[in-house]
């Protein structure tokens, strides 16, 4: 059974997916304690469910490089935005360029053709 029937809500959960795993990348490397460990737990929970449901619609390959490249995006610019790590520009210009793979491959994935597919699946 697919919980999300329609291929348009697979893009904004697998970002949404991303974020969360910036949470929990965040957390672990921030030292789990046992009063951070339960957030830690419920973003990475959040964060690999939403994956799993986005690659029903979106092929495998492009949902993990997007899942990857959006948390790391976002864990850097929280370090950069938290002064833990150094904002530079041409730090900067490379998770722009990251971004932009992760749109292009947005773009390039055929969400119509996937849809298509399981629909011709009987799913």
């Amino acid at each position: 059974m697919r919980i999300i029937r329609s291929s348009r809500f697979a893009w904004p959960l697998l970002i949404a997916s991303g974020l969360f795993e910036a949470v929990w990348a965040t957390l672990l490397g921030a030292g789990l304690t046992w009063t951070i460990f339960p957030i830690f737990a419920i973003c990475l929970g959040i964060s690999v469910g939403g994956l799993a449901l986005a690659m029903n619609h979106i092929p495998a390959g492009t949902a993990y490089a997007s899942w990857t490249g959006i948390g790391a995006s976002a864990t850097v610019v929280w370090a950069m935005a938290t002064g833990a790590e150094a904002a530079d520009p041409r730090r900067i210009a490379l998770i722009i360029v990251l971004i932009g793979c992760v749109a292009g491959l947005h773009f390039a994935s055929g969400d119509d053709a996937s849809e298509d597919r399981s629909a011709q699946a009987g799913n």
